[in-house]
């Protein structure tokens, strides 16, 4: 893979994202005036990672059973006995409320093989479908069917085969490596919980969950979501009101970080809009919808978009919140190695992404809406399951971002047969506005060592 020298000032023309935030009406928390652009030598990946089969089986051994990963939402099994299932790959773990915690075993009966549990729900025990033998929600044995012909079964230690399982911010994580080297969770997030201090991710409820089966390989689909390089030319109606190729990235230890400013235009247009059309273009407003609300003459676009989202978001979370300009605007957009990614500020979008099955060249993508409520907390929507050929704007739960999601994903397939048909032996990446998808390879050559 090739390498390239050291690069900390790079990005374009135009006003960086930290001189705009110095005009915002409500300062930013100190996270968004952080800045850490590492030298990363990888420039180029080879077009294997997204092709070969041998890959995939390589993250399907060295990866995917030893990195901590998020299964699912403490909301999702709130109750004693409450469980579901995490698939990835040919592994398949079942999450599960007991009286001492969330817990989590493979999801694989102890006596023939038999997959557990086939769906998610609530149970006080779980009994195999094949032939009854039956084990409590910590994993251990319950039950043994004509326990008089099993006389060498020591119950005491014939046990569903555990796996680690810890929290943050509301999610469940889990790591199939449970031997004494694995690595604490806490270790692993390093400094990332510090980013969401501000933001309470704990305090979110799933509004809405959709999840799309999408012809490529899972690094192809998470990568369109992992810069806005493609803006230009995937997004184009939303130029005049996005500062795409002036978005910062920055990376830290296991995470990944690119802000992407709204309320200012494109570097790309060789014109500048007016206040209103920034106004129109960041909320996707076309000509035949009723007019908008008229920008005050001196006021910025940003500024204004600013102050009616703040008057909105008061009415969930109340007048005392910390509710600076840019957590109410712009796109903040973290990975945690190797498939999360949440957003920061009041932006409700967290990504998931995993191979579909046991395929390398089909994945699932999700989307969770996670807002804020008053109150109680409202239950958890549920999956809502796309398949292949679905468009998103099936889930019209996610208003305008399906439709800007069918943007993003009409590429996809094509990319992957591209990339299986390439004649060629590397990808190239750009050095800055793709530093996130170059320090995540960083991080996964690091994991399977190819």
């Amino acid at each position: 893979m090739a390498s390239a020298a050291p690069l900390f000032d790079a990005r374009s023309e135009g006003i960086s994202y930290q001189q705009l935030l110095d005009g915002d009406i409500v300062a930013p928390h100190e996270t968004l005036r952080l800045q850490n652009n590492p030298d990363i030598a990888l420039v180029s990946v080879p077009v294997s990672r997204y092709t070969s089969r041998a890959f995939h089986d390589l993250e399907m051994q060295r990866l995917w059973p030893r990195v901590w990963q998020v299964a699912c939402r403490e909301e999702e099994i709130p109750q004693v006995g409450d469980h579901l299932t995490y698939e990835i790959g040919r592994f398949s773990i079942l999450v599960v409320r007991t009286k001492q915690g969330i817990r989590a075993h493979h999801n694989v009966c102890r006596h023939r093989g038999r997959r557990l549990v086939d769906h998610a729900g609530n149970a006080s025990s779980f009994i195999c479908p094949f032939h009854g033998f039956s084990w409590n929600l910590d994993g251990s044995l319950r039950s043994v069917t004509s326990e008089w012909d099993f006389p060498y079964v020591d119950q005491p230690t014939l046990t569903l085969t555990p796996v680690a399982c810890a929290t943050w911010g509301g999610w469940v994580f889990i790591n199939m490596h449970t031997d004494a080297s694995a690595e604490p969770l806490a270790s692993f997030l390093g400094s990332f919980p510090h980013h969401f201090d501000v933001w309470k991710p704990a305090q979110r409820y799933i509004e809405a969950h959709v999840g799309k089966i999408m012809s490529c390989n899972w690094k192809v689909c998470q990568e369109a979501f992992m810069e806005a390089l493609h803006v230009v030319a995937t997004h184009p109606q939303i130029l005049a009101g996005i500062g795409d190729e002036n978005s910062q990235y920055d990376a830290w230890e296991n995470f990944s970080r690119a802000i992407t400013p709204n309320g200012t235009p494109s570097p790309h247009l060789r014109y500048r809009p007016s206040e209103a059309e920034m106004f129109d273009s960041t909320n996707m407003r076309y000509l035949d919808d009723a007019p908008g609300p008229r920008i005050p003459d001196g006021m910025s676009a940003r500024n204004f978009m600013a102050n009616l989202a703040r008057g909105a978001m008061r009415q969930v979370v109340g007048d005392d919140a910390y509710m600076p300009d840019a957590d109410l605007l712009d796109s903040i957009y973290y990975t945690l190695f190797p498939n999360f990614h949440p957003w920061g500020g009041f932006n409700r979008i967290t990504y998931r992404f995993r191979p579909w099955g046991d395929r390398h060249d089909k994945s699932l993508m999700e989307c969770y809406y996670m807002s804020p409520f008053k109150g109680e907390r409202p239950d958890p929507a549920p999956l809502h399951l796309l398949d292949e050929d679905e468009p998103w704007t099936n889930a019209p739960e996610l208003g305008l971002l399906a439709k800007v999601f069918t943007q993003d994903t009409f590429n996809l397939p094509k990319v992957q047969k591209g990339l299986e048909a390439a004649q060629y032996d590397e990808v190239v990446l750009a050095r800055y506005q793709e530093t996130k998808i170059r320090h995540f390879h960083h991080l996964l050559s690091k994991w399977v060592q190819d």
